[in-house]
């Protein structure tokens, strides 16, 4: 079979099926050979590896993966694609397909039933699973854990969500390679003080080191998208390197931080009803930690919100 990165064999294949694309789930489906390939270098997907792949979209990515990989599960919210994967992913006896909302998917449970997490580490079905090779049984893993990555070309309307959902879940995995746009890359990458910083860069930089691997151009996808796209990797933190007392009250501090950027830190926190501290309490927290109360979530590092929400928590 043709690989689905010949764009000519893409077309016949959703022609053939009389696919519609969808705005409402972003579909773009990469053809670019090239950065599929660079993309599985800086995943570092290994012939041990289970991968976890989400919005495998009609399985161009998901043939390259299943090929350099032990193990592919592609999770699909589209059900009119399920078909279109049962087709261009018959050749491969290593894939399972779910056709779930990514969002809904117990992604701790399906690591578990694939033997696979974070390699050294200590380590009930979700969702129901269909298309292709979905009615065989996990392929039998190496005897030891088998390393876990994830791999998602991410519909841009949704990439937060689904990024914070991986981290709050604490899937154990190695690694997160996506392709997002790249302006969201750039938030994801963005240091304090810059004009891209913001809660999105807090979380990502709180729980893995991210990376721009390359800029992909509108002409690698069908059809082309109205932005350039980006690869990042996200390297996994086991334990985050600064970690927070009460991650649920961090999150609630960094989201209401950059809620309203022009705020003073001390106003955005207390204007917040997710923050339960007075203004006096917030001023008095920065004070202590050598800041002015007049300062903006902006010029915070990761290691200073940690600070900051451990002051505040206690």
């Amino acid at each position: 079979m043709s690989k689905l990165s010949d764009p000519r064999t893409m077309l016949e294949t959703i022609s053939r099926y009389d696919f519609d694309f969808h705005k409402k789930f972003g579909q773009n489906f990469l053809i670019d050979e090239g950065v599929i390939r660079r993309s599985l270098e800086a995943a570092q997907v290994g012939k041990d590896d289970v991968i976890f792949e989400i919005g495998p979209g009609v399985g161009t990515l998901t043939q390259f993966l299943a090929d350099a990989a032990h193990q592919v599960v592609s999770i699909e919210i589209d059900k009119k694609l399920i078909p279109i994967l049962e087709d261009t992913l018959r050749d491969y006896d290593n894939v399972a397909v779910i056709n779930e909302d990514v969002l809904k998917v117990d992604l701790v449970s399906l690591a578990q039933q694939y033997h696979a997490g974070r390699v050294n580490t200590g380590n009930t079905d979700s969702g129901s699973i269909s298309g292709a090779n979905a009615s065989r049984e996990p392929a039998s893993a190496p005897a030891a854990l088998a390393p876990l990555r994830i791999v998602a070309n991410l519909p841009y309307y949704i990439t937060t969500p689904i990024l914070m959902n991986l981290f709050r879940q604490r899937v154990p995995a190695q690694s997160i390679t996506v392709m997002v746009q790249k302006e969201v890359a750039d938030r994801m990458c963005a240091q304090p003080g810059s004009k891209d910083y913001g809660s999105l860069s807090v979380a990502v930089q709180y729980y893995s080191a991210p990376q721009i691997v390359e800029l992909v151009p509108p002409s690698s996808f069908i059809p082309h998208p109205k932005v350039t796209s980006a690869v990042v990797t996200m390297e996994l933190y086991e334990e985050p390197p600064v970690k927070a007392q009460d991650e649920e009250l961090f999150d609630h501090i960094i989201r209401a931080a950059f809620g309203q950027r022009r705020k003073t830190l001390t106003n955005a926190l207390s204007s917040s009803p997710q923050v339960p501290c007075s203004k006096e309490q917030i001023a008095d927290a920065l004070e202590q930690l050598g800041f002015s109360p007049s300062i903006r979530g902006e010029k915070l590092s990761v290691a200073d919100f940690v600070s900051l929400s451990d002051h505040l928590g206690t």
